[in-house]
């Protein structure tokens, strides 16, 4: 029979729990550590979770006392944010010794106004987790150690009694004799060798008992550690909101002044340099005819042309007038530009929202342009598709592979980790599949609307 190396609890994913074999003895002593460290656990948390009732009943009694006078509400407020700290404190003990992570809840926001104020402290979730998880863990943990640690003392007892056994005073029974040992009742005493050996197995079912029921009890508090101290679905999703809010903004931001740095440094030039040929010109033929006119005039004309054209790109990296047409015939017009070999594939049941196919767009075009100039790509394949209420956009080449969130893009920006921002500002995500040596698979996935 083979066996294999236990992967560490840290570096197994979260709700997974090491395997232990009967015959790996370092695993055996592993997981009694673990029991260690839990009942270590149930009688710190007996003593914090006190106190922690402590300091719930003092908010509670002040938050009656004060009402009244609303301004000393601030008061009980202050003990309720002050909760955080049981919570970093619960989490940092279940860290050492339960072995689990549980992330803390986001910072709290700063608010100006004094009912916004002294609502937000009163409102502040993560800080009435905390205190329920304390009035929760008390009687848990003053119950879980009380019967654990009994359970361990008739364990530890039974089986140590025949070394100490032969000390206890001496007591008469009902038969008229002197006995040393544990009594069951006035006849019934542990001093012979077979008495013995059933108060050992006794014992012995007694250390059984507790290390199951310890181990059970440590599964209980990381289920209320994660329940309770972590961060709420709710605050999750406004922290993932403001962070993408944030990046949005930026992205705007930024493409607003690339805009206005294009329009500066080159069309504005152009029509500067146009309009000084024109008036050129207008002074000339205000002189008579001139031979050099006819050239000036075919420069500014040319001028103009260029000018246009610079345009109509920047019109095209605002909105590209191929997206007026549905992405599909945005995405073939963006493959035929490209200098790769590009094969497209569209299954569209429905067109998506027109922010959405700006975001999917952009994306192709991002990861087109990565694979021209870093992959060394020959050629390439974007799929587009909608798949339950989401636009999945895939997008693979054959080279060398590598790439990584944290690479710059063809474009100059935050390539691959700024189209993942993109992408989660309307609950979108990026898939890479990019091994060494290739190749290279992008998946975007967006929802078809964004409202």
């Amino acid at each position: 029979m083979s066996s294999t190396t236990d992967t560490p609890p840290e570096a197994q994913p979260a709700g997974t729990r090491p395997v232990v074999r009967p015959w790996d003895e370092a695993a055996h002593w592993s997981a009694l550590g673990r029991t260690w460290r839990v009942f270590g656990y149930l009688l710190a948390m007996m003593l914090l979770s006190t106190f922690a009732l402590v300091y719930l009943l003092l908010t509670v009694s002040l938050t009656a006392g004060l009402l009244v006078t609303v301004v000393g509400l601030f008061v009980p407020g202050a003990l309720v944010l002050g909760a955080r700290g049981w919570g970093n404190v619960f989490r940092s003990l279940a860290r050492s010794a339960l072995g689990i992570e549980v992330p803390a809840p986001p910072r709290r926001r700063e608010v100006h106004g004094f009912w916004r104020r002294l609502v937000s402290m009163w409102g502040d979730a993560a800080g009435w987790r905390a205190l329920l998880f304390g009035l929760v863990a008390w009687p848990l943990s003053l119950l879980g150690a009380i019967l654990s640690l009994t359970f361990l003392a008739v364990g530890v007892g039974g089986i140590t009694h025949w070394s100490w056994s032969r000390f206890l005073p001496a007591q008469r029974g009902t038969d008229g004799q002197l006995h040393r040992g544990a009594n069951f009742g006035d006849s019934y005493f542990i001093d012979t060798p077979p008495r013995q050996v059933l108060l050992i197995i006794g014992g012995l079912l007694f250390l059984v008992i507790w290390w199951y029921f310890t181990r059970g009890l440590g599964r209980l508090f990381q289920g209320l550690s994660g329940a309770l101290l972590g961060p709420t679905e709710g605050s999750l999703r406004v922290a993932h909101l403001e962070r993408t809010r944030s990046v949005a903004v930026q992205d705007a931001d930024a493409r607003l002044r690339r805009i206005e740095r294009d329009l500066h440094d080159g069309t504005q030039a152009r029509l500067v340099a146009v309009a000084m040929q024109i008036g050129d010109v207008k002074d000339r033929l205000s002189e008579g005819p001139d031979p050099e006119s006819a050239a000036l005039l075919g420069a500014a004309h040319s001028g103009l042309k260029d000018t246009l054209a610079e345009l109509r790109e920047i019109a095209r990296g605002i909105h590209p007038p191929a997206l007026d047409d549905g992405l599909a015939v945005a995405l073939t017009t963006l493959a035929a530009r490209c200098p790769l070999s590009v094969a497209v594939q569209t299954d569209l049941r429905r067109e998506p929202d027109p922010e959405i196919q700006t975001i999917a767009y952009y994306a192709a075009a991002e990861l087109l342009s990565n694979a021209v100039k870093h992959s060394g790509a020959s050629r390439a394949a974007v799929e587009v598709s909608t798949v339950r209420r989401r636009v999945v956009l895939r997008v693979t080449d054959n080279g060398h592979g590598g790439a990584a969130p944290g690479l710059p893009g063809a474009s100059g920006g935050s390539g691959l980790a700024g189209l993942g921002d993109r992408a989660a500002a309307v609950d979108g995500t990026v898939d890479i599949d990019s091994p060494v040596g290739g190749p290279t698979v992008i998946t975007v996935s967006l929802p078809t609307s964004a409202r």
